[in-house]
């Protein structure tokens, strides 16, 4: 029997990485040590300093280098020296940036000689999958083998991780669960084969599969959804979206688990407390490395096809759900704006979404 096991070998090197323990990824003949720097300690630090025999490397996101005045020599990823006096707090500062206001003058910092490349991509892309900092401490490459018996991953397995997670979207169950303000709603589960990431199809009423349906694609949003944070407008539009497709008749919400725009819930945190410090969303998502959003709509568009529905009237102010729902075969065919009124708290947060981002407010 044949099976894909793609998506487990990069969970499994994920899972190692946020338990702050070392993985390697390889290519066709050499393979790359890859640790998390936030989770660093000196006894790691001294490991890994002995089994790079001295040449170890700090691996920075395009993003998070600019912050720090380094650019990369080729490529997203730039390549820092670690130097033979810096220690694991020292690389700690230098991928996150909570304390940058703090410590203004860090660095500076030497770009290694050599050009990153696909493998180093990978483990920075394998500790985003951790949700972890995106960044990494690198000893290699080296040819296969040096590493001996830790849990390695292919450099093109990580970075095809995304896509191949999604495509293999699976319904597990339904279930129906009557809503506050619709309760003719069906709550539909879809799951990889191999495990990986579940989301969410929310389906208010019996919309027809023949007619365009009102759609929302909705990024989970703990602090907005579940707590009722005024920081986002996230409860807002969910609770909106909910009731807005039970008066129009019927709707589908598709709740992806995409936390912080695909950063994660305490990646989100981190970028609140850089909020705190003055930066906007956008500027605090860069600092910590990200792209000002990570998310993908390939899940939205599976889970849309596997309920049989092709074409859509997205509610949304975001034209990028637009384009990207289309970009993976789903014809919109109109797009329903979704506004809220703002509070004293998520005021900013808004103009910098129309601002910065692009969205119609």
């Amino acid at each position: 029997m044949t099976f894909d096991h793609k998506i487990v070998n990069v969970e499994r090197a994920a899972s190692e990485l946020r338990r702050g323990r070392p993985v390697v990824v390889t290519n066709s003949d050499e393979e790359l040590l890859v640790f998390p720097p936030e989770l660093l300690t000196e006894q790691w630090l001294d490991s890994l300093k002995a089994a790079a025999g001295g040449k170890l490397q700090v691996g920075l996101t395009y993003n998070r280098a600019n912050v720090l005045k380094v650019s990369p020599r080729k490529g997203d990823v730039a390549l820092v020296d670690v130097s033979r006096h810096m220690t694991s707090a020292a690389i700690q500062f230098m991928v996150d940036p909570a304390d940058d206001l703090d410590h203004p003058m860090m660095g500076p910092y030497k770009v290694a000689a050599e050009n990153a490349g696909p493998m180093h991509d990978a483990g920075i892309k394998l500790c985003k999958i951790a949700r972890l900092l995106p960044a990494a401490v690198f000893v290699g490459p080296v040819p296969k083998g040096r590493f001996g018996d830790l849990l390695n991953v292919s450099a093109g397995e990580v970075t095809d991780y995304d896509l191949s997670d999604a495509l293999s979207l699976e319904k597990v169950t339904s279930a129906k669960v009557p809503l506050e303000g619709a309760e003719d709603t069906e709550i539909v589960a879809f799951r990889p084969k191999d495990g990986g990431t579940e989301h969410f199809a929310i389906l208010i009423g019996s919309p027809n599969r023949h007619d365009p349906v009102l759609a929302r694609i909705h990024s989970e949003c703990f602090t907005g959804d579940l707590l009722g944070s005024l920081k986002c407008d996230c409860g807002d539009q969910m609770r909106g979206a909910i009731k807005f497709m039970r008066e129009q008749g019927g709707g589908v919400l598709l709740y992806l688990a995409q936390e912080g725009r695909g950063i994660g819930l305490i990646n989100k945190l981190r970028a609140y407390h850089l909020q705190d410090q003055g930066f906007d969303t956008v500027d605090a998502n860069e600092r910590l490395g990200f792209l000002s959003d990570e998310r993908i709509f390939e899940p939205a568009a599976q889970m849309l096809k596997k309920l049989g529905f092709s074409k859509v009237r997205l509610l949304t102010n975001n034209p990028d759900k637009v384009a990207g729902l289309e970009a993976c075969g789903i014809n919109v065919v109109e797009r329903v704006e979704h506004k809220f009124p703002s509070n004293a708290h998520n005021e900013f947060y808004l103009r910098t979404k129309k601002k910065r981002s692009g969205h119609l407010l």
